[in-house]
């Protein structure tokens, strides 16, 4: 093993594309965090990217770092000027063991100390370059190439387990219940079930709203169809009494009402009391419907959530759309069916989801 910089292996990469009305084209929302393999693009013209990347070269998310997007590219596409194209010196590395060196926990970890600017902090090509590691000699990279790329095919197998899996429960509940459209049992607005409500955020730059809070905080980017038992962020009780925001309990329903990428439409429940921010709509619990049958419900309804989202400059969901929003209501014995078979495949997912992480350890 030999250290060496980045920049001694792979260097940037730097075309513009003229003519891209034809290829695909990639932003910062299409890198998904810590995945190494580019599933995500648009074909859409419609966009001011001049930026050329080649098919096996990286695009790296250089706006925050902490986001852990880079990819490595399937085909020749344009892209954003907030990614950067890296590719590999063959001589030096080899092509299919750089995707490796860049997505990764050390790398990024680097970058983020090497970042600049207080809002949107972005790193440079030549601060990245400066990165040190170790790697094996060229001759000894296949036998590690290999390696890494087949847990790599056995993350992605896992993953497609974990996403039939989620397939099986929606369809269940059509096979159930039906839908909106062709309903087995009454569908009633939300509203008449409970109350829906909006958070808020407290003052920023007030430091004794957020230092030292033990008050949890959810904002949109925790809502990832999972429950929520612990918070990135914390307010204090002034932080509380002097803002929009508000304490729900435990048990309620979080939808996200706008954000990037695919957050507009995610849910989470709620396994402890916490605050939120406007962008997150409360259901409260009720003792007209099981709270977790009615938050597996929106789950199957992520995309006609994000569907009924309106807006100019940026498609947004909002509380009145929430509560008009009709929901199935059968007989709580039916409910509770529907339970057992969720907690029976939420237990499959979590087998699956500790296999994943054992090969990203």
């Amino acid at each position: 093993m030999a250290k060496v910089k980045l920049g001694e292996v792979a260097r940037e990469y730097k075309s513009t594309v003229k003519e891209a009305a034809d290829l695909p084209n990639v932003g910062l929302e299409h890198l998904i965090p810590r995945e190494i393999e580019l599933t995500q693009w648009s074909e859409d013209s419609d966009n001011t990217f001049t930026k050329g990347f080649k098919k096996g070269q990286m695009l790296f998310g250089r706006r925050r770092a902490y986001l852990k997007k880079a990819a490595v590219a399937p085909f020749d596409g344009i892209c954003s000027g907030d990614i950067t194209v890296i590719e590999a010196i063959p001589e030096k590395i080899l092509p299919e063991l750089l995707p490796f060196v860049i997505q990764n926990d050390r790398l990024f970890d680097y970058a983020v100390e090497k970042s600049a600017g207080s809002l949107s902090p972005r790193v440079k090509w030549e601060h990245l370059k400066n990165y040190e590691y170790e790697l094996p000699e060229i001759g000894q990279q296949k036998e590690l190439v290999d390696l890494l790329w087949a847990m790599t095919r056995a993350k992605k197998a896992y993953q497609n387990l974990l996403r039939q899996t989620d397939e099986l429960v929606k369809s269940q509940f059509i096979e159930m219940f039906g839908s909106i459209k062709e309903p087995k049992c009454r569908y009633v607005p939300l509203k008449s079930l409970t109350d829906v409500c909006s958070g808020g955020t407290p003052d920023r730059k007030n430091a004794e709203y957020w230092s030292d809070g033990n008050i949890p905080w959810v904002k949109t980017t925790e809502l990832q169809n999972n429950t929520i038992y612990s918070t990135e962020e914390y307010i204090t009780d002034k932080g509380l009494s002097e803002s929009a925001a508000k304490i729900v309990p435990a048990e309620t329903i979080l939808i996200a009402m706008y954000g990037q990428g695919k957050t507009r439409g995610m849910t989470a429940f709620l396994g402890i009391e916490a605050c939120t921010n406007q962008a997150c709509a409360c259901i409260l619990p009720t003792e007209a419907v099981r709270m977790k049958f009615l938050w597996h419900y929106f789950i199957c309804q992520y995309e006609d959530l994000r569907n009924l989202a309106k807006g100019s400059n940026q498609a947004n969901l909002n509380a009145g759309m929430i509560k008009d929003y009709l929901v199935p209501l059968p007989g709580i014995e039916a409910q509770k069916q529907f339970e057992q078979l969720v907690e029976q495949s939420d237990k499959s997912k979590f087998e699956l989801t500790q296999a994943i992480a054992r090969i990203d350890d």
